[in-house]
C-alpha cells in the first residue's frame, strides 16, 4: 500500500498542477484538464502540461506521497502547503507551512539526514499518520 496525501475527491496536490513546481511557479490545475496516475488525480493548468505528465508521470509526482517531507524523516505524515515546496535532483519535496512553523527550514537545516531518514520510512512504510489532527 503506498500512502498518498489527497483531497476527499482523491485529488492529489491539493489541485496544484505538478508541472508548474518545475517551470518554478506552483499554480492551481483546471478541473477540466485532468490525468489519473495510480489511481490519483492530477489536475493541469494547459493540455500541454497535462501531455508532459502523462509522457513521464513518475518524474512529476511529489516525493513521499505529496505528503511534508520532513515529518515523513520523523515517521509521520501531515499535511503541507502546496507554494511551500522545494526541487532537489529534479525531484519534488513538499512541507508544511503553518502555525507550527516552516518546515522547509528544517529540511534545509540537515536534507542530507532529513532525506535518508525520510526515504528510509518511506520505504518501509514506518508511518504513523497524524493528518488531519495538524493545525494550519
Amino acid at each position: 500500500m503506498t500512502l498518498t496525501n489527497l483531497n476527499e475527491q482523491g485529488v492529489a496536490l491539493q489541485g496544484y498542477d505538478p508541472i508548474s513546481y518545475f517551470d518554478g511557479q506552483p499554480t492551481s490545475g483546471n478541473t477540466n484538464i485532468s490525468s489519473t496516475y495510480e489511481g490519483d488525480i492530477y489536475y493541469f493548468s494547459s493540455a500541454e502540461n497535462k501531455a508532459k505528465f502523462e509522457a513521464e508521470p513518475a518524474r512529476y509526482i511529489p516525493q513521499y506521497g505529496g505528503f511534508c517531507a520532513v515529518a515523513i524523516s520523523e515517521g509521520k505524515a501531515f499535511p503541507i502547503d502546496p507554494m511551500t515546496y522545494k526541487i532537489t535532483d529534479d525531484k519534488l519535496y513538499l512541507f508544511y507551512n503553518g502555525k507550527m512553523g516552516n518546515t522547509k527550514l528544517q529540511w534545509n537545516e540537515d536534507e542530507k539526514n532529513r532525506r535518508i531518514n525520510a526515504d528510509q520510512h518511506w520505504q518501509n512504510q514506518d508511518i504513523k499518520i497524524v493528518y488531519p489532527s495538524v493545525e494550519y
